[in-house]
């Protein structure tokens, strides 16, 4: 991926899901990689879990060497199994995964999930609750490397054809095939977004 200028937005940050490990392809961790430094080099702040293994480190770390802002959010009892990632624009370390969540979802004009394990799963489908509840108006996307989250897709779709879940909510995610939809949706989505009062959350 080549850089170019950044694009003349007001800043926004995006929040990334991603996994601690790396995955068994390394498709996941490029992919990684091609968001961070998307992020970076088109003015977009990035806010992540903190830690520098795995995708996790990788978006971090290629957000930063394209001059990206990056902020951690990481609870203390995981800063070891973790391993907190040092070099951050700024790092904060907080009591609970709750808080962790919290500052996250207040923070994020945006959210996004790359490959990951249930951690990932679970922050990804706590903001797409919130927002079936009202609770955000906030793009969420999914970047399916490698098809990672067809299945996820497909029990989406079986949820809407079951009446579990509302259409309009399941047309409201965004699911990337590739780095060119994931620039289209922060130029479409993100970019459109007007400032939120970030005290929304404290409902949910």
């Amino acid at each position: 991926m080549t850089s170019h200028d950044p694009w003349p937005v007001d800043p926004k940050t995006v929040c990334v899901f991603c996994g601690s490990r790396s995955g068994a392809r390394r498709t996941y961790d490029q992919a990684a990689q091609d968001v961070g430094q998307l992020l970076g080099v088109s003015g977009f702040a990035l806010i992540y879990g903190g830690g520098r293994t795995g995708l996790m480190g990788s978006v971090a770390d290629a957000a930063l060497a394209a001059g990206g802002r990056v902020v951690g959010v990481i609870p203390d009892h995981l800063t070891g199994v973790e391993i907190a990632h040092a070099g951050l624009t700024e790092l904060i370390v907080v009591g609970s995964m709750h808080e962790r969540k919290a500052i996250m979802a207040s923070r994020g004009d945006a959210f996004l999930a790359l490959p990951g394990g249930v951690g990932t799963f679970e922050e990804f489908f706590e903001i797409l609750t919130w927002s079936v509840l009202g609770l955000h108006p906030k793009p969420i996307a999914v970047f399916n490397v490698d098809g990672y989250y067809d299945t996820m897709r497909g029990m989406l779709d079986m949820a809407v054809r079951e009446d579990f879940f509302g259409a309009r909510f399941r047309d409201s995610i965004r699911f990337l095939e590739s780095l060119d939809d994931f620039r289209t949706w922060l130029r479409r989505d993100v970019h459109a977004m007007p400032d939120l009062d970030p005290e929304r959350f404290d409902r949910a």
